[in-house]
């Protein structure tokens, strides 16, 4: 299984774009799969540098209802209209980013969900013996604190985000499976615990951001939250690569508990499992 990090926040050392955004491409015996398509079309560019064939994509997996993972679907679609568009019906709801200084749109374009290829779905699904997505993720432990800033609009009001619609993708190859979350907005020790609940064991790899990066200060209550997500992830059977929402303070706190079980993925960095 071959996996392609086609956007991330950080350049690699393949000299590709970089932004706030996300996506990996993903080859398996069966498919070739994107995982979200970044904040804009620049991860096609990052394709092209690379060698990557996106009119051979067969599906696209949209994690959950940010711009940041699905800015780049309209271009995809004109570049490949053939290629299945998974996504769940929530994820086109009325997504912001609100405080009590700032309102900001941060759903996906409503375009999308209109599209022909799109399927829109409610709940797990197994698409094949070698693709699935699940959801439901309800667990709060260490749920990450930026999340009380993230609300739904609906009806004129605003509504805490609760996540569900994030989806969930688990590949199954030769009895090794891969699970892959766009940022983990339900916590990542959580979307663990679902997937044992699923499969009884632990996943041999997790692609994930962990949504923990903040513009502002870390408080000590983030840092032992930080902390102690590490040292759960630690006791599991996973490699770990993370990026993106994660942010780098994070990451080197993590990587000094985990140690090689926790890699950062950059734009451009290729990984065989």
């Amino acid at each position: 299984m071959k996996i392609i990090c086609l956007m991330e926040n950080t350049q690699g050392g393949r000299e590709c774009l970089y932004e706030h955004g996300l996506s990996f491409y993903v080859e398996t015996p069966k498919h070739r799969l994107l995982v979200d398509t970044g904040a804009s079309g620049a991860f096609m560019e990052n394709a092209l540098r690379l060698g990557v064939d996106l009119g051979r994509v067969d599906t696209v997996i949209l994690s959950h209802g940010h711009y940041d993972h699905a800015g780049g679907i309209m271009e995809f679609a004109r570049r490949n209209p053939d290629a299945k568009i998974l996504m769940q019906k929530l994820a086109k709801e009325a997504y912001y980013h609100k405080n009590a200084n700032m309102e900001r749109y941060i759903g996906i374009d409503p375009q999308i969900a209109e599209l022909p290829q799109v399927e829109l779905l409610k709940g797990d699904r197994e698409i094949d013996k070698e693709i699935s997505v699940f959801t439901n993720v309800t667990g709060r432990k260490s749920w990450p604190s930026g999340n009380r800033e993230l609300k739904v609009k609906k009806d004129g009001e605003f509504y805490q985000d609760d996540f569900l619609h994030e989806q969930y993708l688990v590949i199954t190859e030769n009895r090794r499976r891969v699970l892959m979350s766009g940022c983990a907005h339900n916590g990542i020790l959580n979307i663990l615990e679902k997937y044992r609940e699923i499969y009884g064991e632990d996943p041999d790899a997790v692609f994930s951001g962990f949504h923990m990066r903040k513009k502002s200060d870390y408080t000590q209550e983030d840092i032992e939250m930080i902390k102690e997500t590490a040292f759960q992830l630690k006791k599991s059977d996973s490699v770990f690569y993370t990026g993106h929402c994660t942010g780098e303070y994070p990451f080197g706190l993590m990587k000094e508990i985990m140690g090689e079980r926790l890699v950062y993925v950059h734009s451009g960095d290729e990984v065989c499992i």
